[in-house]
């Protein structure tokens, strides 16, 4: 099961506005060059975690909460790093698997929070739970692009 790569997205701080990226570096212990935690300018930057290092959402589960709540959300307003097509991210927890050439491990579920409904202005909280994405750390450092492939290790 193999997926691709659609967006990428950086914010320098906090609530700042994502900006779309065609690629960016992805350094081990940083996260993505650029990003508000690899700047530790993000809500959690005082408990800096691995799981903090990059952020993937599946478009497919934007299309998803569209369809099945009429909720909308660009791509971009879920604050996610990567959007995802064709890669189920629930089944990367506790998995090492490749993006481009970079190499990550999912850690743990991105769960929806309160912060995210305040950004959006959306009731976005229960209708994403356990489907709002995945927290992974940069296990190898490279340049992930639109377009990349995703393979499980």
């Amino acid at each position: 099961m193999s997926g691709t790569v659609l967006h990428i997205f950086t914010a320098p701080a906090e609530e700042a506005p994502a900006a779309s990226r065609d690629e960016v570096r992805a350094v081990a212990g940083r996260g993505l060059e650029g990003d508000r935690y690899y700047r530790e300018s993000g809500i959690f930057s005082e408990n800096p975690e691995p799981d903090r290092e990059v952020t993937l959402i599946e478009v497919e589960q934007l299309a998803r909460l569209a369809e099945e709540s009429g909720i909308e959300l660009a791509v971009s307003e879920p604050r996610r790093n990567i959007v995802t097509s064709g890669v189920s991210l629930n089944g990367l927890v506790g998995a090492e698997f490749s993006v481009g050439e970079v190499r990550l491990r999912g850690i743990r579920l991105c769960e929806p929070c309160s912060h995210l409904e305040k950004l959006t202005g959306k009731p976005v909280l229960k209708v994403l739970v356990h489907k709002a994405g995945l927290r992974a750390q940069i296990v190898e450092a490279g340049t992930i692009r639109v377009g990349d492939t995703i393979l499980p290790a």
